[in-house]
């Protein structure tokens, strides 16, 4: 991602790490069977672009083993420290402005990451460009516009302060340059990039304990961004907060998008 102070989610805020924990419980499923599916194993080279946390990257490490690599990047890797050691090597990087890496992977994967990318046209070509041929490229993103409701069954008070709120969450997303439609089109841009046998799925997590601890997260991760710019006030995210600890509403993620293709 972008080193940039238009980015909301800081992964210096205490909160990020909540946050990669309850993206490990809600994702890692999905994300490991596309990768499966892919055949990664030993002696592949892998790049995990964004990282942010360690769950990808240590499952990575696990299937190439030994002959294998593992290079994980992000604009901040402070959270990728102990997932540094042979194959996995750590660098920081940013997708949507430098140069790829290296090149000839077997895999480069991405996972909630360009949806933040000002610049994101650049940072799949340099993916693309990072592929050897016959590599594999695995994106999955985010579509909070295909399904903007942090509740879908809006039947209540409560439920409409969520919602509120989500929608607030999503304003200050788009005021730092996050396309909110992006997952959508992941199967064409892979196609218009030149990938063969594209596919792609959704997985659309409704309600869990790892939703409402991401809300959780993810609210007073931005309470502060939320109150300066007039979209809730501290006595709204106080009562929400408590609504979502109370275990009495089904919280929704946005729908995330899986593609997958692969270079001639």
């Amino acid at each position: 991602m972008k080193r940039t102070d238009r980015y909301l989610l800081d992964n210096q805020q205490t909160e990020a790490g909540e946050r990669f924990d309850a993206f490990a419980t809600l994702f890692d499923p999905t994300t490991f069977r596309h990768l499966e599916r892919l055949g990664v194993g030993p002696g592949w080279r892998c790049w995990e672009v964004g990282a942010g946390g360690t769950s990808v990257v240590s499952w990575l490490a696990k299937k190439v083993g030994p002959t294998g690599k593992v290079l994980a990047t992000d604009i901040d890797t402070s959270r990728l420290a102990r997932a540094a050691r042979p194959p996995v090597e750590v660098r920081v990087h940013d997708v949507g402005a430098e140069q790829p890496p290296a090149d000839g992977f077997d895999l480069v994967h991405a996972r909630l990451v360009l949806v933040h990318v000002p610049e994101r046209e650049r940072a799949l070509r340099s993916m693309v460009e990072a592929l050897r041929p016959g590599g594999r490229l695995l994106l999955e993103d985010a579509d909070p516009a295909l399904q903007p409701l942090l509740c879908p069954d809006e039947h209540g008070p409560e439920q409409q302060l969520a919602n509120r709120l989500r929608h607030g969450f999503r304003k200050l997303l788009a005021d730092r340059g996050a396309d909110l439609s992006y997952g959508r089109r992941l199967p064409r841009l892979l196609r218009e990039a030149g990938l063969h046998g594209v596919e792609a799925d959704a997985h659309f997590p409704l309600t869990s304990p790892a939703c409402a601890a991401l809300e959780s997260a993810t609210v007073r991760q931005i309470r502060a961004d939320l109150v300066s710019a007039g979209l809730a006030t501290d006595d709204d995210i106080d009562r929400h907060l408590a609504n979502v600890a109370s275990g009495s509403m089904d919280l929704a993620t946005a729908p995330m998008i899986s593609a997958w293709g692969r270079r001639g």
